[in-house]
């Protein structure tokens, strides 16, 4: 399984970035995981972002990006997006996806991606 991420980049204080990871695996059924999104700044643990169930039902920010970040998915394209408006310098990260089977409970992700940076400057 391959989540590959992407879209990441410098950016404005206020602009807007849609970051983008792919999935692709033989046996990897996309619609069957919920996905998320994690950010590690700079010299810090990494944290959730968002998160969007397996078939976009439901949706779960974290409350710094509220109001700011849209999750979204397109099963028929096995990726998922995060739209990021208004960006703050303190956004500055590389951003993970990252997918956990909705066939079971838990809370630990399964696959994870390689990561895209993100760097808004003031």
């Amino acid at each position: 399984v391959q989540l590959q991420a992407f879209g990441g980049g410098l950016v404005q204080a206020g602009g807007s970035l849609r970051l983008s990871c792919a999935a692709s695996g033989r046996t990897f059924t996309f619609s069957n995981y919920n996905m998320g999104w994690f950010r590690q700044a700079p010299g810090k643990g990494r944290e959730f972002v968002s998160s969007i169930i397996w078939n976009g039902g439901s949706t779960y920010y974290t409350d710094s990006v509220k109001g700011r970040f849209t999750i979204s998915r397109d099963n028929y394209k096995n990726t998922v997006f995060l739209q990021m408006n208004s960006l703050k310098p303190e956004d500055t990260a590389v951003y993970y996806c990252a997918a956990k089977s909705a066939l079971r409970y838990g809370d630990d992700y399964d696959y994870w991606g390689q990561g895209t940076l993100v760097t808004v400057s003031s």
